[in-house]
This record gives C-alpha cells, sequence and structure tokens, in this order.
C-alpha cells in the first residue's frame, strides 16, 4: 500500500512539474515573439523607412552629429536621425551604374564606427550638407573618391577632392558626370532604357 502511495505521490509531482516547465516554454516564447516585435517596429522599421524631410530632425549649421551612420547611398547617410549629404563629392544613384558597389563601399567604410558629420548647410532637397569624419579622422569624401565610386563637385568643393580622382574616373562615372554638367537628357535617356529592360524583363 505505502508504494502505491509513494508512486501515485510520484506520479502527480512529475505531471506537475511538465505542466509548469510546458507553460514557462510558452510564456518564454511568448515573450521572444513579443521583444522580436517590439524590436521590429522600434527599430528595423525605423532604420528603414525613406528619409521623410516633414519627420527629420533639422540641424543649424556649424554643428558635429557623431554617431553610427545607416547609408542611403555612396554620397548620402542618416546620423541621429538627419540625413546627411558628403561635402563637395558626387556619387552615382543606386540605380545608376556603380550606384550599388557606392552604397556598400561607403557602408564598409562607416560599418561599427562613429561618423563626425560638421553640418555646413542645407541643400535643395532638404539634406544637411557635412564634411563627415571617421573615428581615425580620414574624410569620407575623399575615401570615396580615393575609391573611384565618387567625383569631386568643384562647384561645392572648391576643387578640393579633384586631385584624388583617378585617370577616367569620369568616364567610368558617366552619368555621376553628365548630372553635374547639367546634360539633363543624358540622365533621361538612360532612364527610359531602364524602364524598357524593366519591361522586357
Amino acid at each position: 500500500m505505502k508504494n502505491e502511495l509513494v508512486l501515485l505521490l510520484f506520479g502527480i509531482l512529475v505531471l506537475v512539474f511538465v505542466v509548469r516547465h510546458s507553460r514557462s516554454k510558452k510564456n518564454c516564447q511568448s515573450q521572444k515573439a513579443s521583444y522580436r516585435g517590439d524590436y521590429h517596429r522600434n527599430n528595423v522599421g525605423k532604420k528603414f523607412q525613406p528619409f521623410d524631410a516633414k519627420r527629420a530632425r533639422l540641424q543649424p549649421s556649424n554643428t558635429v552629429l557623431k554617431g553610427l551612420a545607416y547609408v542611403f547611398d555612396g554620397d548620402t547617410m542618416v546620423i541621429q536621425k538627419t540625413q546627411i549629404r558628403l561635402f563637395g563629392v558626387d556619387a552615382p544613384e543606386i540605380n545608376h551604374p556603380y550606384g550599388q558597389k557606392a552604397k556598400w563601399a561607403l557602408v564598409s567604410l562607416c560599418k561599427g564606427q562613429t561618423v563626425h558629420a560638421e553640418t555646413i548647410e542645407q541643400d535643395d532637397h532638404g539634406r544637411v550638407v557635412a564634411r563627415c569624419y571617421l573615428q581615425d579622422g580620414r574624410d569620407l569624401s575623399a575615401e570615396m573618391v580615393n575609391l573611384g565610386l565618387a567625383i569631386d563637385w568643384p562647384k561645392f568643393s572648391g576643387g578640393k577632392y579633384q586631385a584624388l580622382e583617378v585617370p577616367e574616373l569620369r568616364k567610368k562615372l558617366w552619368l555621376v558626370d553628365a548630372r553635374q554638367k547639367g546634360r539633363v537628357h543624358v540622365l533621361r535617356q538612360f532612364e527610359a532604357k531602364q524602364r524598357i529592360r524593366t519591361a522586357k524583363g
């Protein structure tokens, strides 16, 4: 009789343990899912939203922004919710030749770095133009030209980065060069060809 009673009590204890463990596991999974959802809503969603000038923080000129950079393309990034345009250079758009390469080169340069952005002015698109430096003092504008993925924009830089341009760089980045020179028809022709390719493909 004693043995049966001990076995019955042991069975009840095992059952209680299994039920509690099952509930605890479900609660843990629920909390993880909730955390992932909150993280996605609070971080990832914000991070990848397109830039909205109405919601952005406007920074006065001659201020310094410091922080991790989220890169949009080869000459545009966001630091502390402020969209920043690299001073004095021009890189290809994402859908232009070398556009993706330029973006990922800038991502590589900024990855894990606290970028220092010395703001200068605001451009026609509502972006803050800034001289941007890595922690070791490297000028991001100069780095992008050195890599052959951006060209000097003398109108704004005064020719500061021109000497860094490798030979034939402007032929390589011909769409960027065309934009600088105001040859809008060249850009329109390229975009029209892209639309035709997309429609066919």
